[in-house]
């Protein structure tokens, strides 16, 4: 008999058992015993009534329940209608509800109150009754087992069915993610197609060539594949976005949201996160199931890091647990389904250094792309995209204002720019002026002015003198950064004053400028030393900084002879509880950070006794305008030293390049 002629079994069509229906069935039967009472309906008796019923002599037995309430019975020869001696008014009582059949009692019951006093009537009823034909009451006490029963067992049973529900749901692997109750294992990912379209496109992103190009490149293999596949190569898998925070990584996946004409699924890493057991796997499973439904498609998970941080680092139980189970799903589910099916992960984090190995190996984020804060052209192009919703005077320049911005991310711009319209609306102003933006500088830098706090005259004046120490150890000294503003107007918390600089767009410093930035920052304290004679808590921020940077350039960046060219930062990082060298060394770079410490201090008083003048004039002008800039300062002290060496060496430059252009243009001719 050949495999197709073989009959299939039969199924049968009986439903099967399921214990959730017995579960119901107890609970069903315990409610009908107490709800519905099976014995023959008992009718409340009047007191009156009861007498009349003793006195006629019609109660077979009275008996007494728990000396609490009587139950009554009539003589069956009363309530049979074939007795003769039967009464109409007992003719409801006498058949029973259930069947219509003779009811056998008991047929009424009365609250007795106290036993003495009850059996003291009942005497005294039945005193004109022969002694052999009185009644005495029986005593009965029952325990009514129901009740408690139903009252302790029935929640108890619903809970533990309510968890045996949970626990089966939840350990259901056959029905699939977001099978569970409440679809509590169901992916949360925000799907954008062509229904719920992205207005960001690449347009809106400024700043993030390089970035731009790559994701282009991904979403362009989503639109053309086979322009790619062609030539033999494959979809990559994984895209992850690394960078300070700020600097674009949502907005860059937002403009591939918007350029891509594929289902884009967005969550965040915390959304896979949940107190239950198993959620977060069940999340990631229901994620890339809906996602392989719709590829190609593109799924982003932004703050990877919540999930994505190294597994086995810490002796945590529980949800530590939960969290690396849901890392090693997603570490499967990227390497599950095939390249051929179109599904690329776009991540983002901000800490790259917390995640694990696994996650960034080739093959599952194949690309990492990073995304610095922009420098000077790339804050022109971000203002510039910024700056097309405001109403700006003509006079704004987006260059200028990249030009004050040094080190800010694309959101502080764009914080900016919000805080100059403000500004402006403020004022009552038609457009958005310089002003206000210098306005909104000071803002984002120093904080919110305070206007209304009263500073003594001493301690204005050494504020003043204080902030002119920096301005001009940073004026006079070679490698320290141009001077834009300085002011002592009280922002913020606890910020009495400040000294604003424009940093170079530089990507490695030297030792002299280092040494040129602590000696500038010890300025102010030198200044209160010099005039005061004395020293005060304003220069807490300060020193804090010159610690950080010392301990930095000996530490991590190698810059001192004795301690050596080693650096110690990765193993401060691995060894956070322990430090990385002996304690000869430890004694040893502490020894090295306060000499050099000590040697820019007395390095800025140097050089402010010799600007002793100057110190006393800009000070002055301080306190009697509280806001210098640049233009002032140079008024002041002169032109800056370090731009007339720039200016030198500028025609120094041009002067050799002149000679060999020459040359060249007599060898052209000669030819």
């Amino acid at each position: 008999m050949s495999n197709e002629e073989k009959k299939e079994p039969k199924k049968s069509g009986r439903p099967k058992i399921s214990y959730y229906w017995i579960y119901a069935l107890i609970a069903v039967v315990l409610l009908g015993f107490n709800l519905i009472n099976l014995d023959p309906r008992v009718k409340e008796v009047a007191p009156n009534e009861f007498y009349q019923m003793v006195k006629e002599n019609d109660i077979e037995k009275i008996k007494v329940i728990n000396e609490k309430y009587a139950n009554i019975y009539i003589k069956s020869s009363l309530i049979s209608t074939d007795s003769a001696a039967f009464k109409k008014k007992y003719e409801k009582v006498g058949k029973s509800p259930l069947f219509k059949s003779v009811n056998k009692g008991p047929h009424y019951q009365i609250e007795i109150g106290e036993v003495k006093v009850f059996n003291d009537n009942l005497a005294t009823l039945q005193k004109d009754i022969p002694f052999e034909q009185r009644l005495a009451p029986e005593y009965e006490t029952r325990t009514n087992w129901i009740g408690p029963l139903i009252n302790i067992g029935l929640p108890l049973l619903i809970l533990v069915g309510l968890m045996v529900f949970l626990m089966r749901r939840m350990g259901n692997a056959a029905g699939g993610p977001g099978g569970q109750i409440f679809n509590i294992g169901k992916s949360k990912a925000t799907l954008f197609d062509q229904n719920t379209k992205v207005n960001v496109t690449f347009k809106d992103v400024a700043g993030l060539d390089e970035a731009k190009e790559e994701v282009m490149e991904v979403v362009d293999f989503l639109k053309n594949p086979s322009k790619y596949t062609n030539l033999g190569g494959k979809i990559p898998k994984g895209v992850l976005l690394v960078g300070s925070p700020g600097t674009g990584k949502t907005l860059l996946a937002k403009a591939v949201a918007g350029e891509a004409a594929v289902p884009f699924f967005s969550m965040s890493g915390s959304d896979f996160v949940e107190m239950f057991v198993g959620v977060g796997a069940s999340r990631v499973r229901d994620l890339f199931k809906q996602a392989r439904e719709k590829a190609p498609c593109i799924i982003f998970i932004d703050e990877i890091d919540a999930i994505g941080r190294a597994r086995g680092k810490g002796n945590m139980s529980g949800g530590n647990d939960e969290r690396e189970n849901t890392l090693n799903q997603l570490l499967v589910e990227m390497d599950g389904f095939s390249t051929d099916k179109g599904v690329i992960i776009m991540a983002a984090s901000n800490r790259p250094d917390v995640l694990d190995s696994a996650l960034l190996r080739p093959g599952r984020f194949d690309r990492q792309i990073g995304i610095d804060k922009p420098d000077l052209a790339g804050r022109e192009a971000i203002f510039k995209v910024h700056l097309r919703n405001i109403k700006i005077s003509p006079k704004i320049s987006a260059k200028t204002l990249a030009e004050q911005t040094p080190g800010f991310a694309g959101a502080e711009i764009a914080n900016v720019c919000n805080e100059a319209a403000l500004i402006a609306a403020r004022r009552n102003k038609r457009e958005v002026e310089m002003d206000d933006f210098q306005y909104a500088l000071d803002r984002v830098i120093g904080g919110l002015e305070k206007k209304n706090k009263i500073i003594a005259p001493r301690e204005k004046k050494t504020i003043a003198y204080h902030e002119a120490g920096h301005a001009i150890c940073g004026w006079f000294l070679e490698h320290a950064s141009p001077l834009v503003k300085v002011t002592i107007v009280p922002r913020g918390i606890g910020t009495l004053g400040y000294a604003q600089y424009l940093p170079k767009d530089e990507y490695i410093t030297t030792t002299e400028q280092l040494l040129d930035r602590m000696c500038m920052t010890l300025g102010g304290r030198a200044a209160e030393r010099i005039i005061f004679d004395k020293i005060s808590t304003g220069a807490q921020s300060d020193l804090d900084q010159v610690t950080k940077m010392g301990y930095s350039m000996i530490a991590v960046f190698g810059m001192n002879e004795k301690v050596g060219n080693v650096s110690f930062y990765d193993m401060q990082n691995q060894n956070q509880f322990a430090k990385p060298y002996s304690d000869d060394t430890a004694r040893l770079i502490d020894t090295e950070v306060r000499k050099l410490i000590d040697t820019q201090y007395d390095r800025a008083i140097a050089l402010l006794k010799e600007k002793e003048d100057l110190l006393h004039k800009l000070a002055n002008e301080l306190l009697n305008t509280e806001v210098l800039l640049r233009e002032d300062v140079e008024r002041i002290l002169g032109r800056r030293p370090a731009d007339k060496i720039l200016e030198l060496k500028a025609k120094e430059e041009e002067q050799e390049d002149q000679p060999s252009t020459e040359d060249d243009s007599q060898d052209v001719a000669n030819s």
